[in-house]
């Protein structure tokens, strides 16, 4: 049976160590003068431009781009730094362009996230399984669900410290096999909080 192609960014899913991922995760701030919009899923990376909100409590973020060191996954919104929905706008699954909100982030270097394969260039083989590769943002997220059009760049697929994430294992569902639209396991290897690795 082929794989479902369902896009959906990076989900959590457990610990490293086998535990199930807990919830658990940490507010930051996303300035006035973001772009692009952020979904769920999306990999961010820290603002240097615009470090903190004036409190100083919650630091910056924006949305990652292809390569380079990340932050974190994010998994929600608000338009306040303690609630995690928006009370402006109840059905908030974003955060447009030029918009200034908070963002839920997953942060811990040792979450195992889902994310599928974009299959360009051919599909990631299971001599790949511990091998580093980037993300694609071809495209931007679905504005009516929220969700992150991130994938798993297969047609980038190397031993190199300097790529985002770390290649686990093929992700272990009836639904889900080698081949195009996989969905795999991995860990952030460009971690802001940890270094990365040469792959294995």
């Amino acid at each position: 049976m082929a794989n479902k192609d369902r896009t959906a960014g990076l989900i959590p899913v457990k610990h490293l160590n086998g535990n199930p991922w807990n919830g658990k995760a940490n507010m930051y701030s996303i300035n006035a003068a973001n772009t692009p919009a952020i979904f769920i899923g999306d990999l961010v990376r820290s603002d240097n431009t615009y470090s903190a909100d004036t409190t100083g409590k919650y630091p910056g973020i924006y949305q990652a781009t292809a390569g380079g060191a990340v932050r974190g996954v994010v998994i929600g919104f608000s338009d306040q730094p303690y609630m995690a929905f928006d009370t402006s706008d109840l059905n908030r699954k974003y955060c447009p362009a030029l918009k200034a909100m908070y963002a839920l982030v997953v942060d811990d270097p040792d979450v195992l996230f889902e994310i599928q394969e974009d299959s360009d260039g051919g599909n990631i083989s299971a001599d790949s399984i511990g091998l580093n590769c980037d993300v694609t943002v071809d495209t931007s997220g679905d504005i009516n669900s929220g969700i992150s059009g991130m994938k798993l760049d297969s047609s980038d697929v190397s031993v190199d410290v300097d790529h985002q994430l770390r290649v686990i294992r093929v992700v272990n569902r009836d639904d889900n096999a080698l081949g195009t639209n996989c969905k795999f396991l991995v860990k952030i290897n460009e971690h802001e909080l940890s270094a990365g690795t040469v792959g294995i």
